[in-house]
């Protein structure tokens, strides 16, 4: 495994087209922050957007390994857009989940004419923002935090409490709503472009047919509590992009102007015993992770296919390979983006190259989604048999 890309695949050819592209200013870019405007102007210029949107309304139809190896693709260079692309695609596809099959073919319909960029509002650990009813519609106050996406996005994916009930509701509005403002607040250490901060609400009006309705279909029903599937999804993706594109940027760097130490007795550094056992081990790891990840993305593939005729036991059997999956991943991304360093020098910590970025992205991610409980849930379902217990992160 070289950790090329599949240009067999005509959707994965063009997101290494546009892999190439990012790079070129992946590390000014991850210094500044802010909105990452003119790539956004690429992948729409790409089609990209419209990957998982059924071709019956205006898409493509792809699986969601294809979403998610693109997301890998970005993330060798840039782990805010393989991010971004990977939390618009699931934003996008929040109404297949929640919404009726009418509401969702119209909005798909109008998003692919639209070629719209989806963001995500629908934080379900908060209870930030609240709505009331108001005639036919929602009127909504409050704020949410960790919204990717929204200070570049079309449409908006959101889901708040109603102040009457305290059920939570689900629905999308366009981003130009009177009252929505994201603050483009986001100043984490990783995922610099991502603007996974704060957006707020005043007055925010939402039309009833904006709100998300299933009608009478049971709120749990198995198909309907996919959606930590495609965040796993997501998540997972970064790590291993991450991940090959470290390790890929250390070994040119290695081959091409690493020095050997003045202890070695090696005149190039690749000839250092020490230097290969460590890229020998970091590569094998990180096999090892890919080939997890790709066995997650089949069992993705597969729940996701079911609809709803998807099974409770079946989403569960498909809950243990995307927990185990992410749970290595991350572990090896992590190792992998702080070890490289160790066999690089001290000159690869110069700031202009930008290696530390993939360290600062993983260990960005990886705390939003401990390793912890991912393998507790594997562990558990070793011991008894029982698959974890569909939640808002598995």
């Amino acid at each position: 495994m070289s950790f090329d890309s599949d240009t067999s695949n005509p959707y994965l050819r063009s997101a290494a087209e546009l892999r190439v592209l990012f790079a070129r200013d992946a590390v000014e870019r991850d210094k500044a922050g802010g909105r990452p405007l003119e790539q956004l102007g690429l992948l729409k210029q790409s089609g990209l957007l419209n990957l998982v949107i059924p071709k019956a309304h205006g898409g493509e139809g792809q699986p969601w390994s294809t979403a998610l190896r693109i997301v890998r693709e970005f993330a060798k260079v840039d782990g805010s857009l393989g991010h971004l692309f990977g939390y618009h695609a699931a934003a996008q596809q929040s109404a297949y989940i929640a919404a009726s099959g009418a509401q969702a073919a119209a909005l798909h319909e109008a998003s692919a004419r639209g070629n719209w960029f989806w963001a995500n509002n629908g934080n379900f650990r908060t209870r930030s923002l609240s709505g009331r009813r108001d005639g036919t519609h929602w009127i909504l106050n409050g704020h949410k935090p960790f919204t990717s996406g929204s200070h570049i996005a079309d449409r908006i994916s959101i889901t708040w409490l109603d102040e009457a009930t305290g059920d939570t509701i689900a629905g999308s509005i366009p981003s130009d709503r009177e009252g929505w403002t994201s603050l483009n607040d986001w100043d984490a250490i990783g995922q610099c472009q991502t603007g996974s901060g704060t957006c707020t609400y005043e007055n925010v009006r939402v039309e009833a047919s904006e709100v998300y309705d299933r009608g009478d279909e049971a709120p749990d029903a198995a198909f309907r509590t996919l959606t930590p599937f495609l965040q796993q999804g997501v998540l997972l993706n970064v790590f291993i992009g991450s991940a090959q594109g470290a390790l890929l940027a250390a070994r040119d760097y290695t081959v091409e102007k690493s020095r050997p130490w003045v202890h070695s007795g090696v005149e190039r550094h690749i000839d250092d015993p020490w230097v290969k056992r460590v890229y020998g081990d970091l590569y094998t790891r990180t096999v090892a992770a890919t080939l997890l990840a790709d066995r997650a993305l089949e069992v993705l593939d597969g729940a996701w296919a079911r609809g709803t005729a998807l099974t409770a036991r079946e989403r569960g059997e498909a809950a243990i390979p995307l927990a185990a999956a992410n749970a290595l991943a991350g572990n090896v991304a992590l190792e992998v983006t702080s070890k490289i360093f160790e066999v690089t020098g001290a000159r690869s910590t110069d700031n202009a190259l930008g290696l530390d970025r993939f360290w600062r992205n993983v260990r960005t991610h990886t705390l939003h989604n401990p390793e912890e409980y991912k393998t507790r849930n594997v562990g558990h379902w070793f011991l008894t048999g029982e698959p974890p217990v569909p939640s808002i992160l598995q």
